[in-house]
């Protein structure tokens, strides 16, 4: 089994989409770490120049502005009640914090690193995590050199199980590399450290409205332990579902675009379909998992994490067994 993992890092080294992934992290992060510590020194600066000061190193009193403005655009008879709904989640998020002596305006690397990947958790991460998986069966299925896999005395199950762990090995690589370049390229711009920082987790949305009964202080490097956590399971789940359509589809091209297709129609199906029961079971509208630390607005009330791990864990059991079935059948060899 070992020598068959060995040769499918080889591969996959081999094609250097490991490394573009890489790549696209670098360049990606980098951006966003200018793109926030321009909005966040903009932010400030708005915020002085409201009060009336040119400048002030007192959180608190940005902070009860900005409180001021957000309560200003809920009163705004222009925003829906989703809008509205989602403003009066801000409002008390922030009010909690200030009661709490939470700094919401703090920036530092280690809060970057964590927003950085709460962010990516439903699109960016999933499409790496899909660049990586959609050939590693419909590449070599299409080219011709998975038969080569076949003639030897090898088990078909052992071979796919040895593409399936290379696979989970890649995406805690990725996982790895965006926590590390995330750490060190915003350290550049904010600093670093903010590891001990307090963060407030553990918010609920009843009805429209924030709980904040189970809201726990906890230090951010525990916080963004559990978010890490969190993307290394959808990483998980996108990649077992990604490579049973490589499994299915002798295409690359074609694997590739049925699952980002799908990825992508997870955002429009979880806004206009909102309303149908059948929608919080499909696996897309599921991928916001940290939006249940942080108590982000959901998409579709009454969900709970718990509710969309085992439903995700449905879909990647699902996508494992139908992969290995249908590959120890089918006819490759032909």
């Amino acid at each position: 089994m070992f020598s068959l993992i060995e040769n499918e890092v080889i591969k996959m080294i081999s094609k250097k989409r490991l490394l573009f992934v890489i790549a696209i992290l670098v360049a990606l992060i980098s951006v966003f770490a200018y793109g926030q510590h321009h909005s966040s020194e903009r932010i400030k600066t708005q915020l002085s120049q409201r009060m009336g000061i040119s400048a002030t190193t007192d959180w608190h009193k940005l902070a009860d502005q900005q409180l001021i403005e957000l309560k200003n655009r809920l009163d705004s008879p222009y925003r829906d009640e989703k809008d509205k709904s989602a403003l009066r989640v801000r409002i008390e998020q922030l009010q909690y914090n200030l009661d709490n002596d939470i700094n919401p305006l703090e920036q530092s690397a280690a809060k970057f690193t964590t927003k950085f990947m709460e962010q990516s958790i439903f699109l960016f991460l999933p499409l790496l995590i899909i660049m990586l998986a959609s050939d590693m069966v419909s590449g070599e299925s299409s080219s011709g050199t998975i038969k080569l896999l076949l003639v030897r005395n090898v088990p078909r199950w052992k071979v796919l199980l040895s593409k399936f762990l290379t696979l989970i090995m890649l995406e805690i690589i990725v996982l790895f590399f965006a926590f590390v370049l995330s750490e060190i390229i915003s350290g550049l711009f904010f600093g670093f450290g903010g590891w001990n920082a307090p963060v407030a987790t553990g918010f609920k949305l009843v009805a429209g409205k924030l709980d904040t009964s189970s809201v726990l202080n906890v230090p951010q490097w525990r916080y963004t332990l559990m978010v890490y956590s969190l993307a290394f399971f959808v990483s998980f789940v996108v990649g077992s579902i990604s490579f049973m359509i490589s499994v299915l589809v002798r295409s690359t091209a074609a694997s590739i675009g049925i699952i980002m297709s799908t990825l992508v129609a997870g955002n429009f199906i979880s806004y206009f379909l909102s309303d149908w029961k059948i929608t919080r079971y499909m696996f897309m509208v599921n991928l916001r998992l940290t939006d249940y630390l942080s108590g982000s607005f959901q998409p579709i009330e009454g969900m709970t994490l718990l509710f969309s791990i085992l439903v995700l864990l449905g879909w990647a059991s699902a996508s494992i067994i139908i992969s290995f079935v249908y590959f120890t059948k089918k006819d490759i060899l032909v």
